[in-house]
């Protein structure tokens, strides 16, 4: 996966945030792509075709740029996401966070399903498989992510495109 560009976050003036030609502190998309992959838990959150929010926290995979969950299909979430596929996936951190923001897509092969089963097995220390009629994988390929460590917020905000 190419790196993201990388830019200040368009939030309002009272964020303090500097304008994109002013200052240092842009983070490399490699310190957020590492706070991905090593996060234990996350938080996604989804909004039914009505607009409903909801959030919830799960366990998940950054690999090769995509983050991977699985949730049942019957859940909030999973109804959620049927009826209206895009997330927000963050960690629990906020001394230092990490927002990606994406369209999610069923992960329906045999073969990509008994990988990702490796990996959460790997990670998680659990034995798992995708087999369940009952529940889905999503991969969510992020359009932009926003990250900040709060220790110097707001010089380290900001945002990817990919």
């Amino acid at each position: 996966m190419s790196s993201p560009e990388a830019s200040r976050p368009r939030f309002h003036k009272s964020y303090g945030i500097w304008a994109a030609d002013e200052g240092a502190g842009l983070l490399d998309w490699d310190w957020a792509a590492e706070r991905l992959e090593r996060a234990h838990n996350y938080w996604v959150a989804s909004a039914s075709s009505s607009g409903r929010p909801h959030a919830a926290p799960i366990w998940g995979l950054w690999l090769e740029g995509v983050f991977y969950f699985s949730t049942a299909r019957g859940s909030r979430k999973g109804v959620n996401l049927a009826e209206n596929p895009f997330a927000v996936v963050h960690l629990e951190s906020g001394d230092e966070v990490v927002i990606v923001e994406g369209p999610v897509q069923e992960v329906s092969g045999r073969k990509e399903l008994d990988r990702l089963a490796a990996a959460y097995g790997e990670k998680y220390t659990l034995e798992i498989r995708f087999e369940d009629p009952g529940s889905v994988v999503y991969a969510l390929r992020p359009e932009r992510a926003f990250a900040w460590r709060e220790q110097d917020y707001p010089e380290s905000a900001t945002r990817f495109t990919f």
